[in-house]
């Protein structure tokens, strides 16, 4: 799989990490390729919240660099995620402004037919924000908010960032162990009887 994985401007660096850790450690295991390109304000956000500049082996390209392969439909890109995902980049990417690499990389994905995972990190939403989520999904992307579970009992909030992170390699296709999945509710006996 050839993957863009791209950061925009909203609070959630942790999640971009973790999933640029899995796929830096376990990513060639499943194929994948991946190359990367930040927003200036997702690579702000990243300082202030990671406090470290990205170090990962993959192709960074600057976000107005159209030069880029994936900039292009006829490279052979597989999926894409934003992650995070401010409401003002999947806004222009719901309207097809590509004003920048993530927004053009995103189009080519749309356009293209291709998977595109856009991991919404924003609350509340406004109605602009619930159109344009609604007109993503109608042109093909999945939105996922990042939005934790807590029914695998995360420890800590690496765990809760992992069980967003774990969703979204899901939603590309990629096998993870990042968190226990949902298996019911055992042993069933536990179960109390609903009133009748």
């Amino acid at each position: 799989m050839k993957l863009v994985v791209g950061v925009s401007g909203a609070s959630g660096a942790p999640y971009a990490k973790r999933l640029l850790d899995f796929l830096s450690s376990e990513g060639a295991a499943h194929g994948v390729e991946a190359d990367l390109v930040f927003t200036a304000t997702g690579k702000q956000v990243w300082m202030q919240e990671i406090g470290a500049e990205p170090r990962y082996p993959f192709p960074i390209w600057k976000n107005h660099d159209f030069t880029a392969p994936f900039a292009s439909g006829s490279a052979p890109y597989d999926a894409m995620c934003v992650v995070p995902c401010s409401a003002g980049q999947l806004s222009r990417i719901a309207y097809g402004l590509s004003v920048d690499l993530v927004g053009r990389a995103a189009d080519v994905m749309l356009k293209e037919k291709r998977r595109l995972v856009l991991c919404l990190r924003e609350t509340p939403l406004s109605l602009v924000h619930a159109r344009a989520i609604t007109a993503a999904i109608e042109a093909g992307a999945v939105v996922m908010p990042a939005s934790p579970s807590f029914y695998s009992q995360p420890r800590d909030t690496g765990e809760l960032v992992d069980t967003v992170v774990s969703r979204l390699l899901d939603r590309l296709g990629l096998p993870n162990a990042l968190m226990r999945r949902w298996e019911g509710l055992t042993p069933r006996r536990n179960v109390e009887p609903e009133d009748a």
